[in-house]
Order: C-alpha cells, then structure tokens, then sequence
C-alpha cells in the first residue's frame, strides 16, 4: 500500500458517496476533502429549471472543484493519506449531460486547460447502485434543493456514469454494487467494503471480480440452461455482466464495431437456420411428417444454433451497454405498449 494515497469515491446522486468517505476515514487514517456543493447559488434554479441555468451551475461547479483540488490534494499528501468523495474529472460528465454545443464547446475550453493541473488518484472507488434504489436514499437524506429532481434525470445519469467508467482509463477503479449493502446499519457491509479497498491497494485488484459462470444441471447434455453460479439471474445483471468483462479484458467499447460483429453474428445464424430447412425439406420428402421433420432438423443442428443465438444476444447486451440502454427496462415497456395495442 503506498506511504500516503488517494482514494476518489464516486457515483451517482444518492449512491453514498460521502457517507463511505466518513465512514472509512479512519480505517484509513486519512483526511478528507469533501466537495462543497451547497455553496452553489444556482443548484436549486438548476433542478427547477435544467435547461436554463445548466451553463450558470456547471462553470460554478468546474471552478469551484479546481479552486478546492488544485492545492489542497499535494499539500494533504505530503502529510497524510486522503480520501474524497468527488473526482475532478466527474465534472466532464455531468457537462456532457446538461450542456449543449455551444455551452459545452466553452466548458470544455476550460475544463482542458484546468485538468491538467488536478492529481490523478491512486485509486477511484465506483459505487453502484439501480435507479430506484438512488430515488429511495435521495428521499431519505430530504435535501431541500434535491426534491425536485426526476428519475429520469437520476436514470440518465446512472447510464452517464456507467458509460463514462466504461472506457475511463486514467486510475484504477474498484466498482462496488451496494444494492444490498448497508454500510451504515450492517458493519459487515462496511468491513466488506473496506476490505475490497485495501486488497485494491495492496494488491492491485481494481475491477470488480467477474461472476463465476458454470452449467447448470443437465447443461452437459444440452438439456439445462448456462447460468450465474451464485442464483438466478435478470437480464439487468448479464448486461452488467458484459460491461465488467469488456472493463476487465479492455475490450474494445466501439458501438459501430459491436454493431458489425452482431450483423455477423446474426448471418452466421442465417446460414445455420438455411441448413436446418434445407434437412427439413429433405426429411419432409422421407418421412412426410413436416413438423417432425423440422424438430430432427433442429435436434441434429442444436450445439450450433445455441452457440450463435448466444453470440448475437452478447453483442446485443454490448450495445445496450454502450448506448446507455437498460435493455430489460426497455423491452418491457415495450412490449408492455404492444399489449395495449393487441
């Protein structure tokens, strides 16, 4: 573990971020650097009014992040270690949400110019949690200023931060889920959480651990299902999944390239299905029973098509990832609207 570190907390609105600093400050012996939001007179026009005061309340936030980081992080490190609760290069972020062209092309003006002067972290600590668990922790916290807020907003930018430590290379980073950790209430939670930290910096283990995978009963034989070891699984936690590994193989996280892939991946299944018609027909000739036909067709081609219909619902689970889509959520909506319409 290095003599003095610094270790970033971050996440979404109401995922805990300040709560864990607190909490593991003296675990780690460390000072904190809490960031100062409040002090902005334009946050509360800004959750009434998004559009209007996006400009006003993100200059604000640049500035006053680097005024706070710009010495205080190499003046605490010479003594101390140092835990915060923010990182600078979060500001990008939310610019890119609120900001548009013209507002966003001067930001990043700026933003250039005043990150090259911000020390990176030793370690960047990447909370985790569903929307509607953050809308329930905002509820309970009761800040004047955050009650306003939509869930779309928190949705969007849960899918923000998730996009943008896809591809973030600058410092290691730990993802924890804390859906069902409680680090206030449960101290197992909390020992769980900092034992995830020290072993990072020690050990240099930065990425969440990737579920384990393994047949389920009867798999080896074709009969039963692939699934996650621990229990079963929504489709939320294989695209979860996807993006841990593609983070943890540093694959590449092109929308147009996985989109190619998926194409091809769909033609290899094209050509499987043209030869399991071409058995059926030829069955259909001998036997003369077409749905018997096509179920041999079918049995005798099975490893193959299981293979490619698992490969084209990966790169689908790839490009839900990439284009900020929660591909659960949104199948139900829609087929939820197609309902209706039946």
């Amino acid at each position: 573990m290095p003599r003095n570190f610094y270790i970033a907390i971050e996440g979404a609105i109401g995922v805990g971020k300040t709560t864990l600093a607190r909490l593991i400050k003296d675990e780690f012996e460390a000072e904190l650097l809490l960031e100062v939001f409040e002090e902005n007179p334009f946050l509360s026009d800004f959750y009434a009014d998004r559009e209007r005061y996006a400009f006003q309340t993100q200059i604000f936030f640049l500035l006053s992040r680097y005024r706070q980081q710009h010495r205080v992080i190499r003046q605490t490190l010479k003594r101390s270690s140092l835990i915060s609760d923010y990182t600078f290069a979060k500001d990008r972020l939310f610019a890119h949400l609120n900001l548009g062209d013209e507002e966003l092309s001067m930001y990043e003006r700026v933003h250039t110019i005043l990150a090259e002067k911000i020390p990176t972290p030793d370690l960047v600590v990447y909370l985790q949690a569903d929307t509607d668990i953050l809308m329930e922790r905002i509820a309970v916290r009761d800040r004047s200023y955050e009650r306003g807020m939509s869930r779309d907003y928190i949705d969007s930018l849960r899918l923000a931060y998730e996009r943008f430590f896809a591809t973030y290379t600058e410092a290691p980073v730990l993802a924890i889920d804390t859906n069902d950790l409680n680090i206030v209430r449960h101290p197992e939670d909390l020992a769980q959480v900092v034992g995830a930290i020290r072993s990072a910096l020690t050990q240099g283990i930065y990425r969440q651990p990737l579920p384990q995978i393994e047949p389920a009963v009867g798999a080896e034989s074709g009969e039963g299902e692939i699934g996650f070891a621990e229990n079963r699984r929504r489709l939320g936690d294989f695209q979860r999944w996807h993006l841990a590994l593609d983070r943890e193989k540093g694959l590449l996280a092109d929308l147009y390239f996985n989109f190619i892939c998926l194409t091809e991946k769909v033609g290899n299944l094209g050509a499987q299905l043209k030869d399991v018609w071409a058995a059926q027909e030829t069955l259909y000739d001998a036997i003369g029973n077409r749905q018997e036909a096509q179920d041999r067709a079918l049995q005798e081609r099975l490893p193959d098509l299981r293979e490619e219909l698992a490969d084209c619902l990966a790169y689908l689970l790839k490009l839900a990832n990439y284009t900020g889509v929660d591909l659960e959520q949104a199948y139900l909506a829609r087929m939820g609207v197609r309902q209706e319409r039946a």
